[in-house]
């Protein structure tokens, strides 16, 4: 088996290499290496044997996670600033041109894409569910997955967070202050939990009924995933990444240089 990484060498939140590459997860061995056209500030999808991942150059590679060789790319409109989501067939990438680009898995012809109006581009995380593609920019957009026409739009001002999709509901943090749940069918506000604000790439992670959730604040907060209520709260430095809920243990990393295992 194959383990997928990025060779990065990281600056704040930047990477400064141009390549991708893989190694075994038991030596650590280099397998291959893959050189794009520009830096890679975004983590690589893996669907199957296809290693996805966007450069600075503006194109999208699709590249064969056995020896390395390229199978496709897709020059966008500019940055691929956003990790790719692959559903099915389809992969979809964000880039700082504002658009999200759906694209053929196999062979990378283009599907559609949805213009956001988001001038500082797309580089948080998004979701797919129910035949929806999430976006998060200075609102939470719902873009058809099929043909990229447009559902609804929060009025909830969020500016550009991460939203994650689970059951019915659309969670999703802003930069004003609050924690949001919608609902996914029209968007409407099911509830809210001042948590400080939450931006970019600070994704929640939804395990059974509670939802956890880490900002710019500091602290992760376990909240009831159907009210919003509280449920418990640990101090941290500021969690700028997703947490990773297993078992009965979710871990979190944070600006304090520390590594969280917390019981659920």
């Amino acid at each position: 088996m194959l383990a997928i990484a990025l060779c990065l060498v990281m600056v704040s939140a930047f990477a400064v290499t141009s390549a991708v590459s893989a190694k075994p997860a038991e030596s650590g061995q280099l397998k291959w290496s893959y050189q794009t056209g520009g830096k890679i500030n975004v983590s690589p999808a893996v669907a199957g044997n296809v290693v996805y991942v966007g450069s600075t150059d503006g194109k999208l590679y699709a590249i064969n996670a056995k020896d390395g060789t390229e199978l496709w790319s897709y020059q966008t409109g500019s940055v691929v600033s956003a990790t790719p989501v692959v559903v099915g067939n389809v992969v979809y990438v964000g880039c700082y041109d504002g658009n999200l680009y759906a694209l053929n898995a196999a062979t990378g012809d283009k599907l559609w894409f949805y213009y956001t109006g988001d001038n500082n581009g797309l580089w948080t995380y998004f979701d797919v569910a129910h035949g929806v593609v999430y976006v998060g920019t200075h609102e939470v957009l719902a873009i058809s997955a099929e043909d990229g026409a447009k559902l609804w739009s929060s009025d909830t001002s969020v500016g550009w967070a991460s939203p994650v999709v689970a059951g019915n509901v659309v969670y999703v943090g802003s930069g004003d202050g609050n924690f949001y749940a919608l609902n996914a069918k029209d968007g409407a506000k099911l509830w809210s939990y001042p948590t400080g604000p939450v931006w970019g790439s600070q994704a929640p992670a939804v395990a059974g009924n509670v939802v956890y959730v880490g900002g710019d604040a500091g602290g992760l907060y376990a909240l009831n995933a159907k009210t919003g209520d509280k449920l418990w709260s640990y101090p941290t430095g500021v969690i700028y990444r997703p947490p990773v809920v297993a078992g009965n243990v979710v871990y979190v990393g944070s600006t304090d240089g520390k590594l969280y295992a917390l019981s659920t």
